[in-house]
């Protein structure tokens, strides 16, 4: 009966949408009850009239009922858009095509280990090689599993006999771990649960490995809250978990992130203590495994700041740290004298921000960001430079891992027309080889990628990439889509999106801005818009913007702003603040609710970025630029098309429930406002590919709806073509870099 009630309502709401939409009335909107929640936050109250959409989504069947009403307005909105069934043909074309990743060598080379994807696959499937240029074998086809588990990380045993690899339920960070024999192909018995943010360290003979796990939580709070005291543990081979042994704990700080890692030689068992997510302090403890009963000794101190471990020679560790150096420097650590003042600095800071170091063959491959794109150069082990490697263009380059005995490594280059694209390069004789490069259905070389930069709110140097299509007429008229972070000392690099070139094929304008508060420039650039400071983010975004209209690539009405995480507050943020600026918002996955966002999902790791509610100051600064808190009654918001999933528990749904529901209450003009709920899926991490497709397709045929674009739709479609982006350097002339040395 009670089935039957519901299916009624539904029916209900999906017909009055329908009827609406054909008669070309205003979009009817489920009706969201609104609740007199008032808080008094350090002497200020706070309404939170959509409180009730807090609760777990699979535990609240009210909850459960407004999510399909609305997917019902959204899914009859954007099936009405003639564009949309186009854009999804060619949306599925553009994403056929080979996706490899760079072959890894394992076990002193008996064979090589790389993922493959042949265009469509959901998911991409771990193969292994004899050589790199070897006929591949299939490892592990995660395509066949059970519908909604995702490969989630996979790390091979040092004899290359087994492999572990973790599986995400629906996409959530909770990740069970398994074990494959790589010669039978045959999964063990062998399952762990309740890990999250955290890999596997192999035992040097292979009996086992080390993990983090959490302590099984409740079913209510599974996918809604922070899990707590993380622990490291072994597990042996062929054992049940429950007879895993406890390695290390801190109850002490329950929010800290704890994580081991073993050293190549086997000898000492690391522990890496992090407060928060990749922007907070960093502490290290090790373990001498050749020593009987040893204690768990301190390696860097207070951990004042950020530090990452490369290797070590004997009881000489090599880390990557930001200490004195916000741009990244490398010192070698002796753990028998380990005062910071007997440190010794292997590679100093430079102008570019030092991203991630790997210890090859001898060598130290450096992966530098300068002005937002990569830069490879090669060092000795004492520091001594020895070359750059060379790149195509203004790109990102990374996916680099490869051994002490190795003399080679691969590594992938791409950029925003340019597909991924696998390099090879020889540390002996310093030659870059071409390895793999896709076929794709569209030419590179229509397209024209520049680097310019423009003056924020207080006058600070900001970069943006700007991709178009050559000859773009500076008109005002051209639908631009703007693009952000800024936040977590994440950097945004140049980065290659199918979705991105169906936009550019209609003539739209790619902008991505590399705002204050992402690792572009190291840690004062993270730095200066944390916490309090959170608003110069906002600042330089809204600068990027202006910066477009005022040099005619656009006008407010074909402007657009989206984000991810992060970039979701970004864009809601930016658009509560200048609803004047845009014509389309897509904010994802994002923290809107700024006040009750340490509550749940991983926000208690957040609080060091953005802010306490608990502060008052903080609570003032986080007051001011919530989403959800500032929009106001009666203003004219652009269109909106707000996106999340059912199985998000790092920012739980909740945040875009209660921010769309407030939206449409708000919306004082006739733009739509909708709520786009993927099903089956988390924060990003693992979306299977027919999934990625979905969603470019509603994101585009929204975006082409209400900039003025569906009822021009240029032709699409394209053959095979191998090739590059036109790359134009600031103050540089338009020419040509080639794609291989």
């Amino acid at each position: 009966m009670r089935w039957n009630r519901i299916t009624f309502v539904l029916l209900v709401v999906t017909t009055t949408v329908g009827i609406a939409f054909a008669e070309g009335a205003p979009i009817v909107y489920p009706p969201t009850r609104r609740v007199d929640q008032i808080d008094i936050l350090h002497g200020i109250p706070v309404e939170d009239p959509y409180r009730w959409l807090e609760a777990s989504l699979r535990d609240s069947p009210e909850i459960a009922h407004w999510v399909e009403a609305q997917s019902n307005v959204t899914a009859s909105y954007l099936e009405r858009i003639p564009a949309r069934d186009l854009l999804r043909r060619r949306l599925t074309e553009l994403w056929n095509y080979q996706r490899v990743s760079p072959p890894r060598k394992k076990v002193a080379g008996r064979f090589y280990s790389f993922t493959l994807n042949d265009g469509l696959q959901d998911q991409d499937v771990v193969c292994t090689a004899t050589t790199p240029d070897a006929e591949p074998k299939v490892l592990l086809d995660p395509n066949g599993w059970t519908k909604g588990e995702i490969l989630a990380g996979m790390e091979f045993s040092p004899d290359g006999k087994y492999l572990a690899y973790g599986v995400s339920e629906s996409g959530s960070d909770w990740i069970s771990w398994k074990v494959l024999d790589v010669a039978a192909r045959r999964t063990l018995i062998d399952d762990l649960r309740w890990t999250k943010f955290a890999g596997v360290s192999w035992a040097k003979d292979g009996t086992g490995f080390f993990y983090s796990r959490y302590p099984e939580p409740k079913s209510s709070e599974k996918y809604l809250t922070a899990p707590q005291n993380q622990k490291i543990y072994f597990h042996r081979l062929g054992k049940q978990q429950a007879d895993d042994a406890l390695i290390y704990e801190r109850p002490d700080q329950p929010t800290w992130f704890v994580g081991a890692h073993l050293t190549d030689d086997g000898r000492y068992l690391v522990i890496r203590l992090a407060e928060g997510g990749r922007s907070s302090n960093t502490h290290y403890v090790y373990k001498d495994l050749h020593q009987a009963e040893s204690p768990f000794i301190d390696l860097v101190g207070s951990g004042n700041a950020i530090y990452r471990l490369i290797g070590n020679d004997g009881p000489v560790f090599y880390l990557q740290i930001d200490l004195d150096a916000p741009r990244g420097r490398i010192v070698a650590v002796d753990a028998r004298a380990p005062d910071p003042r007997t440190w010794k600095t292997i590679v100093p800071q430079s102008d570019a921000t030092l991203l991630l170091v790997n210890r090859i063959g001898g060598r130290l491959v450096c992966n530098y960001f300068a002005d937002a794109h990569t830069q490879l150069k090669i060092f000795s082990q004492d520091g001594t430079f020895v070359r750059e490697v060379p790149l195509p263009g203004i790109g990102t380059a990374g996916g680099i891992e490869a051994g002490q005995s190795d003399t080679e490594f691969y590594f992938t280059y791409l950029s925003f027309a340019t597909p991924p694209t696998v390099y090879r390069h020889d540390l002996l004789n310093g030659e870059t080889s071409l390895w793999r490069k896709p076929a794709v259905k569209f030419d590179p070389g229509d397209y024209r990628v520049q680097q310019i930069f423009y003056a924020s709110k207080d006058g600070t140097r900001v970069s943006m990439f700007i991709v178009h299509r050559k000859g773009l007429t500076l008109d005002g008229d051209n639908p631009t889509l703007l693009h952000g972070y800024g936040g977590f000392n994440v950097s945004l690099a140049p980065d290659f999106d199918p979705a991105w070139i169906a936009w550019l094929e209609q003539g739209g304008v790619l902008a991505v801005a590399n705002i204050r508060g992402g690792g572009e420039y190291g840690q004062d650039w993270h730095k200066a818009a944390v916490k309090r400071n959170r608003q110069r983010a906002y600042d330089d975004f809204i600068a990027a913007a202006e910066y477009l209209i005022a040099k005619r690539y656009t006008r407010p009405v074909k402007l657009s702003i989206y984000g991810t995480s992060n970039g979701g507050l970004l864009a809601a943020a930016c658009m509560v603040q200048r609803p004047d600026l845009y014509g389309a918002c897509l904010p994802d996955v994002g923290n809107l609710d700024m006040i009750r966002f340490s509550k749940f999902g991983v926000g208690p790791y957040t609080v060091s970025e953005y802010g306490s509610p608990d502060d008052p100051d903080e609570f003032r600064a986080l007051l001011t630029t919530s989403p959800y808190h500032n929009l106001k009654k009666g203003v004219k918001y652009p269109a909106t098309l707000v996106t999340t999933a059912d199985t998000d528990d790092r920012v739980p749904p909740m945040h875009s429930f209660k921010f769309a529901a407030m939206l449409q209450y708000c919306q004082g003009g006739d733009a739509p406002v909708l709520l786009r709920v993927e099903r089956n899926a988390g924060h990003g991490g693992g979306t299977t590919t027919a999934q990625q497709i979905d969603v470019a397709t509603d994101r585009l045929a929204f975006l082409m709806e209400n900039l003025g674009v569906a009822g021009a739709m240029k032709p699409m479609g394209g053959r095979l073509i191998e090739g590059s982006a036109t790359i134009v350097p600031p103050g540089a002339p338009s020419a040509p870099i080639p794609t291989s040395q």
